[in-house]
């Protein structure tokens, strides 16, 4: 059995909202990824500067987007990571708007050097039925077909409209945690 010793983890957080129930969440899969053995980083999509996909073709023609932004740089560290930790709040049954600015980026080449990678969705929502995520699930579960990839688990976690009050779910934040360390725990195995 190989040891993933140096498995890098790489969280993206899609929430505006700093400290809040989206980040928490992500934080604690990486902590339960982190005490399992892996490496972490942290992105805080609000603080990055990522331009909405222009449709251009400039990608597919040129290998290169069309946007000098921080798109760039971030594509380097998820193709540098075994695993992504992707949340983002449900605004409208849908993922953030800078959330989704950051999906549509993947449109370029690069999505075939996704094909692989294995993925834990942290989806905190106010509304109080885990169905308010519908079409966010399901648009993510067809991305993951679509490039295949490695969905792990899905962290969903409604009824949280205030900051911090997953704070307050033992049961949800030890499902992340658990998430993050199994996710670690697999690929030790593989």
């Amino acid at each position: 059995m190989v040891k993933h010793s140096n498995c890098q983890v790489l969280g993206i957080v899609g929430s505006p909202r700093r400290g809040g129930n989206t980040e928490i969440l992500v934080d604690e899969v990486l902590l339960g990824a982190e005490n399992a053995g892996a490496l972490i980083k942290k992105v805080i999509l609000n603080n990055l500067n990522i331009n909405p996909c222009q449709a251009c073709d400039s990608c597919r023609k040129t290998g290169k987007c069309i946007h000098n932004d921080d798109m760039l740089e971030l594509l380097e560290k998820m193709e540098q990571s075994d695993i992504w930790v992707l949340g983002t709040p449900i605004y409208w049954w849908g993922p953030t708007a800078q959330f989704k600015a950051f999906l549509d980026r993947w449109y370029c080449p690069n999505h075939k050097n996704f094909k692989g990678m294995k993925v834990i969705l942290v989806i905190p929502l106010g509304g109080g039925h885990p169905n308010y995520a519908r079409h966010t699930v399901g648009m993510f579960t067809d991305i993951f077909n679509y490039l295949d990839m490695e969905l792990f688990e899905t962290v969903l976690a409604p009824g949280l409209e205030e900051r911090g009050k997953v704070r307050e779910k033992k049961d949800i934040l030890e499902k992340a945690y658990k998430a993050g360390q199994m996710a670690i725990n697999k690929l030790n195995k593989s």
